[in-house]
C-alpha cells in the first residue's frame, strides 16, 4: 500500500481550479517576499556604487540612480587594490580547501569505517568545539599562532595562519562522517576481499560516491575563508597580505561611500558566482545519505 504524505492542503483541494489558483498565488507571494528580503541588500549595495557622491548621501534616498556613475567601480578597483586583496583571499581559500579535503576526509573516514578506539569520544570532543563561540578562543588561538608549541615558530602574516586553523573543522568532519556511515558496509567489505587496503578503499570506493558531500564541504571551506573577518584581523598586520574583508576595512577609512559600495559589490562577485555554479551540489550534498543498496 502506497504511503500518503500529510500536508496542510490535500491533493484533492489543489487539483480544483480554485484551490490551484489560491495555492499558486500564495506560493508566488511568499517566494517573492523572501526574494525581496534576501536580494534587496545586494541591490542596494550595487545601486549605491553607481550613484554620485551627493546622491548616495541624499535623504530621502533614491532607489534608482539619477546618473549612473560606472567609473566608481574602476576607481574602487584601482584605489583599494582589490586585485591583490582578491588574489590573497583566493590563495587562502584554495589552501584551506585542500587541507580540509585531505585531513577532514581522512578523519571522517577513520571515524566512520575504521572505528578507532575511543572514536566516539574524539567525535564528541570535535562537536563540542562547535558550541564555543570563536570570540572566546580568539586570543588563545592568536597566542598559539604567534608561537607554535614545540616548534616555536610564528605563523602570523603567513598563509599558514589561515590554513592550519581551517583544518580543525568539526562540522565538516561530522558532515562527512554521517555521509560515510550511510555507505553500505558491503562495498567496503567487497573491496577488502579484493585486497584493497583502507587507503585504497577510501580512494577508489568511498570518494567516488561521495562527490555531493565533498562539494558541500568544499563550498563551506571557501566561503568561510572568504567571509571571515575577526581572525584575519588578528593575524595579518601587513596590508599587502590581508584578505578582501580585512583590506576593505583597513583601506576604506576616508574613502567616499559610493567607492566603498562599489568595492563591496566587486568583492561579493566571486562568492555569488561560486554559489551559482555549484548550487546543485549544495542541494545534493545537504540531502546526502540517501544511498540505495
Amino acid at each position: 500500500m502506497a504511503s500518503q504524505t500529510r500536508t496542510l492542503i490535500s491533493s484533492m483541494q489543489v487539483s480544483r481550479t480554485r484551490g490551484k489558483v489560491t495555492y499558486r498565488v500564495v506560493l508566488t507571494l511568499f517566494v517573492a517576499g523572501f526574494a525581496v528580503v534576501f536580494l534587496f541588500p545586494l541591490y542596494w549595495m550595487v545601486i549605491g556604487g553607481l550613484k554620485s557622491s551627493s546622491e548616495v548621501i541624499q535623504n530621502p534616498p533614491t532607489f534608482v540612480p539619477h546618473s549612473w556613475v560606472w567609473s566608481n567601480f574602476s576607481n574602487a578597483w584601482d584605489d583599494l587594490d582589490l586585485g591583490t586583496l582578491i588574489k590573497n583571499t583566493a590563495l587562502y581559500s584554495a589552501g584551506a580547501l585542500l587541507f580540509q579535503l585531505v585531513f577532514d576526509v581522512s578523519a571522517a573516514y577513520a571515524l566512520s569505517k575504521l572505528r578507532p578506539f575511543l572514536g566516539n569520544v574524539v567525535l564528541f570532543a570535535m562537536l563540542a568545539t562547535l558550541m564555543i563561540p570563536f570570540t572566546v578562543i580568539a586570543i588563545p588561538a592568536f597566542l598559539v599562532a604567534s608561537n607554535l608549541p614545540i616548534v616555536h615558530v610564528a605563523i602570523v602574516n603567513t598563509p599558514w595562519a589561515i590554513w592550519l586553523p581551517s583544518v580543525a573543522n568539526g562540522f565538516s568532519i561530522f558532515l562527512l562522517k554521517r555521509f560515510f556511515d550511510a555507505i553500505p558496509e558491503e562495498l567496503v567489505n567487497a573491496a577488502a576481499i579484493d585486497g584493497a587496503g583502507p587507503l585504497r578503499t577510501m580512494w577508489s570506493v568511498v570518494l567516488p560516491i561521495s562527490r555531493p558531500v565533498l562539494a558541500v564541504v568544499s563550498i563551506f571551506a571557501v566561503v568561510n575563508v572568504w567571509k571571515d573577518f575577526l581572525w584575519p584581523l588578528l593575524v595579518y598586520s601587513d596590508n599587502t597580505k590581508a584578505t578582501v574583508n580585512l583590506g576593505l576595512y583597513q583601506l576604506t577609512n576616508g574613502t567616499p561611500p559610493e567607492i566603498v559600495n562599489a568595492a563591496l559589490a566587486i568583492a561579493s562577485v566571486p562568492t555569488i558566482v561560486f554559489f551559482l555554479v555549484f548550487q546543485r551540489n549544495i542541494l545534493a550534498g545537504l540531502g546526502a545519505g540517501a544511498i540505495k543498496d
